[in-house]
């Protein structure tokens, strides 16, 4: 195993992610939310929702989907940056805030709008949907980026959000690829991968090395069921993760192939468990570790993070988490 840990970067949309506890899912037909899926709405809407929620029980996180993974990685240890937009009100300060104090440099380009809110609606079954207010994170353009933010990074992680502005995401991957960081990208929702297919399949054909999907993303992505899906994606990067829920995980790099069991836990809230699962996976790779133990680790803060609401792991449970990657080291 090396000893010198690589860096990582992420790159998205900064938001803060009001989580709340649904008692059924009225509301996500009232206001025309897809149950599972994440749903751009305006700043309108946005606020209408945090209204009809406002009685619930709920609370506030930094989120954002590569945020999330770079959080998981700054908290397992590994050296961390994050590029986004904010805007310099109270949300704004919360996320930037939140992000300093877990020493993840924060690169934070700042914006003309509010910044964005993400409300993160919680189903008695704990499927989340989300109504997600970019704001500020919206404004975030080609231009703002230099080789700079980027050229003292070893990997560039990448949500699947930004695909729904081809000319960022593909000008944000020019510039890593050329600056030779390692790309991994999280396909985000079934819903992005369907909306952006062709051009999705094109970006990781030319750009990514490394892709994380679920079933349903894998299967919006090629047409096929798990196993199948993962050896097509696999032809594409050099590493392709699908995750199959209670089932755990497939990994595939070349002729290498690796199945990870999940650890069966009663799952609260599903929020997050893909960018954790991403956080440990990156993580594990950024030190050297096997395949079969990149997947193990991101499988172990996938199944810490749902049985808590939101996407982030109570401070409580680190502890356990490091001992499983002393023993994995070892």
């Amino acid at each position: 195993m090396k000893n010198a840990q690589k860096s990582i970067v992420g790159i998205g949309s900064a938001l803060v992610d009001v989580l709340v506890q649904l008692k059924n899912d009225q509301l996500l037909e009232q206001f025309g939310l897809p149950k599972g899926s994440m749903t751009l709405v305006d700043a309108g809407l946005s606020q209408k929702i945090l209204t009809a929620t406002a009685d619930l029980d709920s609370g506030m996180e930094t989120g954002g989907s590569a945020a999330n993974t770079v959080r998981g990685i700054a908290q397992l240890g590994g050296q961390t940056a994050f590029i986004g937009k904010i805007n310099d009100d109270e949300i704004g300060q919360f996320f930037k805030k939140a992000f300093e104090d877990l020493q993840i440099k924060p690169h934070l380009l700042k914006g003309n709008i509010p910044s964005g809110v993400a409300a993160t609606l919680i189903s008695p079954d704990s499927e989340r949907t989300f109504g997600t207010y970019l704001g500020a994170a919206s404004e975030l353009v080609v231009s703002d980026l230099t080789d700079a933010l980027f050229a003292p990074y070893d990997y560039l992680h990448i949500e699947g959000y930004l695909v729904f502005n081809h000319e960022l995401i593909e000008g944000i991957l020019k510039l890593a690829k050329k600056n030779g960081l390692t790309i991994s990208l999280d396909m985000a929702s079934f819903n992005v991968v369907e909306a952006n297919l062709e051009f999705l399949q094109r970006l990781v054909s030319e750009y990514v090395d490394i892709v994380f999907a679920n079933e349903e993303e894998a299967k919006a992505f090629t047409g096929k069921e798990p196993e199948e899906a993962l050896t097509e994606i696999a032809g594409q990067c050099s590493v392709a993760i699908v995750k199959i829920g209670k089932e755990g995980s497939l990994v595939k790099a070349g002729d290498e192939f690796v199945r990870v069991a999940a650890t069966p836990v009663k799952a609260i809230d599903t929020t997050g468990a893909g960018d954790v699962y991403a956080s440990g996976f990156l993580y594990g790779m950024a030190n050297g570790f096997s395949l079969a133990d990149c997947g193990k680790l991101g499988g172990l803060l996938a199944a810490e993070v749902i049985q808590v609401l939101g996407a982030k792991i109570p401070d409580e449970v680190w502890p356990k988490i490091f001992s499983e990657v002393e023993a994995i080291k070892a």
